[in-house]
């Protein structure tokens, strides 16, 4: 299945504050998660459908609906556990996104 991909602002900024090496792996995995691969980069399960894309200590919180991947918000990972705040952002977004 082929994603339609929605970068929401908060996931943006975050992305364009990378370095250009990391603005790479994360357009690249981008592109092959939107090609329907969630075996070839590293992605965990957090809650329901949210998800999060790992590259190197940075994250990007996602979920896919109706034939759209949506990025939601990115963070570099400092402790063990995903911010909750994140987490639940990211689970209203699902709920009131349509696509």
């Amino acid at each position: 299945m082929i994603y339609r991909i929605k970068i929401l602002a908060k996931a943006k900024v975050f992305i364009e504050s990378l370095d250009e090496r990391l603005k790479a792996k994360v357009a690249a995995a981008i592109k092959t998660l939107s090609d329907g691969d969630f075996l070839s980069v590293e992605v965990k399960s957090l809650r329901g459908q949210i998800r999060e894309l790992r590259i190197a200590s940075f994250r990007i919180i996602f979920f896919a609906k109706n034939g759209t991947l949506w990025f939601v918000s990115g963070f570099r990972k400092k402790t063990q556990k995903t911010p909750l705040h994140e987490i639940e952002q990211a689970l209203k977004i699902f709920k009131i996104s349509d696509d």
